[in-house]
């Protein structure tokens, strides 16, 4: 089974963890992860945009100049899209971007991506996340005890508020929870950060 290191808060290695390679050994399928990326964004659009057509905009009731006889091309309405203030041919309307895909294939999206995570080096597992008050340095703190220098994703088992408002003015970092763990938030940020117990939680969802 593969393993992996498991830090405190201090940085320190305390011991290790053996991972199921039902999720962190599997050879990651990025055309799998590239769909389920572009349905994650699909599904979040809200797709009110709105124009108006030419029936919909304001004047235009009267022929604004003769059929012949002047030169010109010949119009109908002042509302036609050429005109300033007509309306737009075949602008957007409002509809529902969303669709879904197969629960097989996110499930192998999602464990795609855990693996990539760990087979690139960017998974680190803590043996617990813990703080006593809402304190944005002691967050701080201790992603540079982990060497975190750059965008980090800190997955917790359940919610924890005090962790959660202490890394909110943190730029690049994420607090989420196993049961809200999806693919464009993992492929998004550059390194991942599981609790023990976290990991223990996604290997028993997903296994």
């Amino acid at each position: 089974m593969a393993k992996i290191d498991i830090y405190n808060m201090d940085g320190k290695i305390v011991g290790d963890l053996e991972l199921a390679d039902e999720i962190f050994a599997i050879e990651p399928h990025q055309d799998v992860m590239h769909r389920v990326l572009v349905n994650q964004h699909a599904n979040r659009r809200q797709g009110t945009v709105k124009v108006k057509g030419r029936s919909e905009v304001r004047g235009g009731g009267k022929k604004p100049y003769r059929q012949k006889g002047t030169g010109r091309a010949r119009h109908g309405s002042i509302r036609s899209a050429q005109y300033v203030g007509g309306g737009r041919i075949f602008g957007p309307a409002p509809r529902n971007f969303r669709y879904s895909l197969p629960r097989k294939m996110r499930r192998l999206a999602l464990k795609s991506a855990l693996a990539s995570k760990f087979q690139a080096d960017k998974m680190l597992v803590l043996d617990e996340l813990k703080l006593d008050e809402i304190k944005t340095k002691k967050m701080v703190k201790i992603l540079n005890n982990l060497g975190v220098d750059g965008s980090a994703l800190i997955v917790l088992p359940q919610r924890d508020l005090v962790v959660e408002r202490s890394a909110n003015n943190l730029r690049g970092i994420k607090i989420s929870e196993v049961q809200t763990l999806n693919v464009t938030e993992l492929l998004k940020f550059d390194r991942l950060i599981l609790t023990k117990e976290a990991v223990s939680r996604v290997e028993e969802v997903y296994n």
